[in-house]
């Protein structure tokens, strides 16, 4: 993970460890609901939503865990890719570049 993203989690989870506590447990939540999507495509989800708003470390966050789950490169970057008729080219090349980063490690 990027120390920057590491380190300002770290942060947040030490001195608002409530706040914290509270935001895991919703997250853990909203995974855990029934709506039949499997880990694999609720973390290409994740890739989706972070990408269209234009988080550049949410994106690199949900990149890595969507490897870790499983995904494969090439349907991450599909998902990507997909992004551009909707939120625009630029948008999409962008998300590229956070996931060519992430692949190039």
């Amino acid at each position: 993970m990027n120390k920057t993203i590491s380190d300002n989690f770290q942060y947040f989870a030490k001195n608002y460890k409530d706040i914290y506590d509270a935001y895991r447990a919703y997250g853990e939540k909203v995974h855990n609901v029934e709506g039949g999507l499997g880990e694999n495509c609720v973390a290409l989800v994740k890739v989706a939503v972070s990408a269209t708003a234009g988080k550049s470390y949410a994106l690199e966050t949900h990149i890595r865990k969507a490897l870790a789950q499983g995904c494969d490169p090439k349907q991450i970057e599909h998902v990507l890719l997909l992004t551009a008729p909707t939120v625009g080219f630029p948008s999409m090349m962008e998300a590229l570049l956070v996931f060519r980063r992430v692949i190039d490690e």
